[in-house]
């Protein structure tokens, strides 16, 4: 059977109401989407404004813990196919490690969170946010762009479908990525050749097959860093 999908016109978070369905034993695959948010979360604390127009969903994995940190990047990866499918012509890259980018402005989001009992992983929540038809505020519109202002007739309930699908059928078995996805990931690296304050200085040199980060420094010896936020230096890239 297929699991549950979940529609809500307004939550907290779609996050929290899926971890709430979690403990109570929901299954892989269960799927929470809601019209708007009053409680959306982004990484490291920040508030995700989710107003009405845009997709607001999280699904529920319960994959091994081996390989736990490439949820995230495979998610990703589903989500730059899911909106692509949409818009012939459009390329979404990837922003190491969670940020969905069209023509270098961020289009969307994703956030996984861990639930562990012990030392044993018990479920994993991937929350993701995408920009559709809703308002940009202001002050983040020089960054920001919906899907509508690239993609004629952009609508929440295509990318729905679309997204669903994918994310459903993902194969989250593997603690290394396999060559196919680790030349997709390669492909839509937004980050390759910036130069980056943090989390160390350097110069973004790709991803590895770990899913980490690798960054370049000025005598050539390069830093794998498996979390935290990415800082521009400013200009950003390599002459």
């Amino acid at each position: 059977m297929t699991p549950p999908l979940l529609r809500y016109r307004t939550v907290g978070s779609t996050m929290d109401l899926l971890h709430e369905l979690a403990a109570g034993g929901a299954e892989a695959g269960t799927v929470v989407v809601a019209g708007e948010q009053s409680e959306g979360r982004g990484s490291r604390g920040r508030t995700w404004r989710s107003p009405p127009g845009g997709l607001w969903l999280s699904v529920l994995y319960r994959p091994p813990a081996a390989g736990v940190e490439l949820v995230a990047l495979r998610v990703g990866l589903a989500m730059a196919e899911a909106i692509e499918a949409l818009g012939r012509g459009v390329t979404v890259a990837l922003k190491w490690p969670n940020d969905l980018m069209l023509k270098d402005r961020k289009v969307g989001g994703i956030l996984c969170e861990a639930r562990w009992q012990g030392d044993v992983l018990a479920w994993v929540v991937a929350g993701i946010g995408v920009n559709v038809t809703n308002t940009i505020p202001q002050e983040i519109g020089d960054r920001a762009v919906r899907l509508a202002d690239v993609m004629a007739g952009a609508t929440v309930e295509a990318l729905e479908s679309e997204v669903t699908t994918r994310l459903r059928r993902l194969d989250l078995g593997t603690e290394r990525l396999p060559p196919a996805e680790l030349t997709e990931l390669r492909r839509r690296d937004w980050l390759l050749g910036r130069r980056l304050r943090g989390p160390v200085p350097g110069t973004a040199a790709g991803i590895s097959d770990e899913g980490a980060l690798l960054v370049r420094h000025e005598h050539g010896t390069v830093t794998t860093v498996r979390a935290g936020g990415v800082e521009l230096a400013q200009p950003s890239f390599t002459p």
